[in-house]
């Protein structure tokens, strides 16, 4: 996917639907409601596996450029650890998500997995995956050896489900060559709104076209997000009971996306993938997407591109992100050597994350990040200077499913100049106060 995803097919709109609908689906069946705290295995956390020889099944949505890398890595793993076969299983994401409670449900499926902040909630409260709080001590691990969003994006109900491995946040492209055009320095990209919007304008001039406007979640939902943090706003009140974004950041947000298209500095009607299309093309300066892009453009002959954080537009810095968290199923009846073994393997691959920077990813492990090898990945290492203040969507029970319905619905419709934003962005924050109070009931949050 782009955006909630590393590198690779894009998800769609129909995708997060299958995604949502399916991942619904598979809870019920798997029938483990109200979470599994008591489901903790024996074990040193991670540091050792001493019992007989285990295969263990790893599944993940890797399906793109960066399944390879990760496949290298579970191979070394398998060959250095000797007693633990690791077999991995890559599908579509939303596949995944779909398939993961019902396999787990009936003893089948992977014992170990990985999963976004947005849905790391709702497996948690339905018992599909198991806490790992004892992984994270026995490691000695804390928040300190992360960043703390992505730490903290892996707990749930004050206990840990999730052992962060990634962050992959959204990044500021930008075309040199047609910034010279337009009289641009092509080595200076634009950092604060006023220069940003003065560049657009020269370009305009240029007869440029220069930061096309997504409509949908990818990247245009993301771009909103991204605005109303900067905005000072959030999406939703500290226990995300009550939706937020329709603050006056919210909708100072969505005015300022309107307004480039308003302007004629992007197309109307961007559709899916063409921001991203007209950027190799070189018909679009800038481009507001995720890091897992650096590596499809660094395979286009003769496009003379960089990469930089966001642009603040608001008052203060701030990107979306994903994040890839590792996981161990509740596979029942739950194998002791096969949960010991995974948890070798998660602390292993998180040590090693390095190889999976290269992938497109900023590694969750800080001692990976301040490595001179990772700093030598110039593109992945100029957007972690967004650590300190990326964003994740909270980690929430059925979180992904309101954001889909309420307010990428209200962005599609404010950027198409179908609704006003105000009003986009209030009728899509009362619908997510119904299915919010839902959960809270479904899920007994």
């Amino acid at each position: 996917m782009k955006g909630f995803r590393a590198t690779g097919r894009r998800l769609t709109r129909q995708d997060f639907l299958l995604l949502s609908a399916g991942a619904g689906a598979g809870l019920a069946l798997a029938g483990c409601g109200g979470g599994s705290t008591a489901v903790q295995s024996t074990g040193d956390g991670g540091k050792t596996y001493k019992g007989p020889k285990v295969d263990v099944a790893f599944w993940n949505g890797f399906t793109g450029g960066d399944g390879p890398y990760m496949g290298e890595l579970v191979k070394e793993f398998s060959s250095q650890n000797k007693k633990i076969n690791v077999s991995m299983n890559t599908v579509e994401w939303a596949v995944y998500y779909q398939k993961v409670p019902s396999a787990v449900s009936t003893g089948e499926g992977p014992d170990v997995g990985i999963m976004h902040a947005d849905q790391l909630g709702t497996n948690a409260a339905r018992g599909v995956v198991i806490p790992l709080d004892d992984v994270a001590s026995a490691l000695g691990l804390k928040e300190s050896d992360f960043a703390p969003t992505v730490w903290n994006a892996g707990l749930y109900n004050n206990q840990r489900f999730g052992i962060p491995l990634d962050m992959h946040p959204l990044g500021f492209y930008y075309n040199k060559s047609l910034m010279e055009k337009a009289g641009l320095d092509p080595n200076n990209p634009p950092q604060t709104r006023d220069d940003y919007e003065a560049a657009l304008e020269e370009m305009k001039g240029a007869g440029i076209q220069g930061h096309w406007v997504s409509p949908l979640l990818f990247t245009g939902g993301l771009s909103w997000m991204s605005v109303l943090w900067q905005m000072g706003g959030d999406l939703y009140n500290d226990d995300a009971s009550k939706a937020t974004f329709n603050s006056d950041a919210g909708v100072q947000a969505l005015e300022w996306m309107v307004s480039l298209v308003k302007k004629g500095y992007s197309p109307k009607d961007v559709g899916e993938d063409a921001e991203f299309v007209a950027f190799q093309n070189g018909d679009n300066a800038f481009m507001w997407n995720g890091i897992w892009n650096i590596n499809p453009l660094k395979e286009v002959k003769g496009l003379e591109w960089d990469v930089a954080p966001l642009p603040q537009i608001g008052t203060e810095k701030a990107a979306w992100a994903g994040t890839h968290q590792f996981v161990i199923m509740n596979k029942q009846p739950l194998d002791e050597n096969k949960v010991q073994a995974s948890k070798v393997f998660i602390n292993w691959i998180s040590e090693k994350s390095i190889e999976w920077a290269k992938a497109g990813q900023i590694p969750a492990r800080a001692t990976v990040r301040e490595s001179q090898e990772f700093k030598s990945l110039e593109e992945q290492a100029t957007l972690a200077k967004q650590v300190p203040y990326v964003h994740f969507v909270p980690p929430v029970p059925g979180i992904a499913e309101v954001g889909l319905t309420t307010f990428e619905r209200a962005v599609n419709e404010a950027v198409l100049l179908k609704t006003e934003p105000k009003a986009a962005l209030d009728a899509a924050a009362s619908r997510a106060d119904q299915l919010l109070e839902e959960n809270r009931q479904k899920y007994q949050a």
